[in-house]
């Protein structure tokens, strides 16, 4: 079993609604998988349909007795059309913080989970120069009712993805069926520039990059601006960057195009969330995959427990704010290997925390196999499975493992 963490520690698990809601028709995602040609696998449709059994989803939380529920709220459904705003879907989410509280949980809560309504992508999403103020007024909006109500806000979830894909080296035609992707949506909406913060072209990324940048300073002011003493934060996708010899050159350049502006703008938030899958080896050469023999997950490198508390010791270095573990897992159809996984990685970060490194908590990813962007539902991150048909939750091994965890840490 895992060593003891501290007594305040936060045990959750994770969500996002584009993922796991269902029928997002309002939303740019939506829009994009429905174009033709198009990147996605296939199209979300009604997910795990969640937006309907949130309250199913809330029990399984409490039933594997953690503390905290993470879960985003969808800007589409909140502003379907430009500075309208929808009553009844604030009070949906109202209602899922409610439930948490009702099940002894603390709500986490995402404002923009990469989904943006599909009139901001018509706008040109962030390459907008209204975006950061667009975005800013929502979760204005959204803060107005729920901020009181929830633990920690999040604002934006990694913006630094674009940036990472690209290292990871996907293959070419996947960037080739990106770009055709946009130019579909463009064509079929009637506008210049289609764009989404998750389907991006290279040579925009910048941009975008500073449009997201900005868009967060104006989103944690106006949580602020609401309820002034509401953690607020980001969250940052980061590997577990290791060098191979002696020749750091390659993995140096990694973490400043992929990290650095990130982390210097997460100096002026409360904390900053870590988000963490993979351990990304470098040689002189580049990027090495899992050797012949080394255990590997769904995305080719090597299954490593100590790749969590790297990234969580490397990002607490270069800011200095109390970390939140937004999201940790592993890819991989073998459900056992999770179950090794979990109390593995665990046990590393607890040396991370009696070093003084001040986490807050951690939050598996994810509660369900979902809707995982392009890849469909192909990809399968979750405690639980789905039959999306029947939407039965179906607990595997995993959500045993880190119910007993919770369980001996709280008690």
């Amino acid at each position: 079993m895992v060593s003891k963490f501290p007594a305040d520690f936060i045990w959750a698990v994770a969500t996002a609604g584009h993922q796991v809601e269902g029928n997002n028709v309002n939303s740019d995602t939506w829009f994009a998988e429905h174009a033709k040609p198009t990147v996605f696998k296939e199209p979300s449709l009604r997910a795990c349909n969640s937006f309907e059994l949130y309250r199913t989803d809330i029990d399984l939380v409490a039933g594997m007795n953690l503390s905290a529920y993470r879960f985003s709220v969808e800007w589409a459904r909140i502003e379907p059309s430009e500075g309208i705003f929808d009553e009844a879907m604030l009070d949906h989410y109202e209602a899922m913080v409610d439930y948490c509280h009702e099940k002894g949980l603390k709500a986490i809560v995402t404002f923009n989970h990469f989904t943006a309504p599909s009139w901001f992508a018509a706008k040109g999403g962030w390459l907008a120069p209204d975006a950061p103020e667009l975005f800013g007024r929502y979760c204005g909006k959204v803060a107005e009712r729920i901020a009181h109500k929830i633990a920690f806000a999040v604002t934006l979830n990694e913006p630094n993805l674009g940036r990472l894909l690209k290292w990871i080296g996907l293959p070419s035609f996947v960037h080739d069926l990106e770009r055709a992707t946009l130019e579909a949506c463009s064509l079929q909406a009637g506008v210049p520039k289609y764009r989404l913060a998750n389907v991006l072209l290279e040579e925009e990324m910048g941009d975008i990059e500073d449009g997201i940048a900005a868009g967060h300073v104006a989103g944690r002011n106006a949580i602020k601006a609401v309820a002034p003493e509401l953690p607020v934060g980001f969250s940052l996708a980061l590997m577990h960057d290791i060098v191979i010899g002696d020749d750091a050159t390659v993995r140096d350049r990694k973490r400043a195009e992929c990290y650095e502006r990130w982390l210097e703008l997460a100096k002026n938030d409360d904390f900053i969330g870590v988000q963490n899958y993979e351990t990304h080896r470098f040689d002189a050469n580049g990027l090495v995959k899992a050797a012949a023999g080394e255990q590997a997950n769904g995305m080719g490198t090597v299954i490593d427990a100590d790749s969590l508390a790297g990234a969580v010791e490397y990002v607490y270095s270069n800011v200095g704010k109390p970390v939140l573990v937004t999201e940790h897992g592993l890819l991989h159809e073998d459900d056992s290997l999770r179950e090794a996984f979990i109390p593995a990685a665990l046990e590393k970060l607890h040396e991370v925390v009696t070093r003084g490194v001040p986490v807050l908590g951690y939050t598996h990813w994810t509660l369900l196999d979902n809707f995982e962007w392009i890849f469909g539902y192909e990809f399968r991150y979750g405690l639980f499975s789905v039959n999306h048909e029947t939407f039965e939750r179906i607990p595997k091994g995993s959500s045993k493992v880190y119910a007993a965890i919770a369980l001996a840490q709280r008690s």
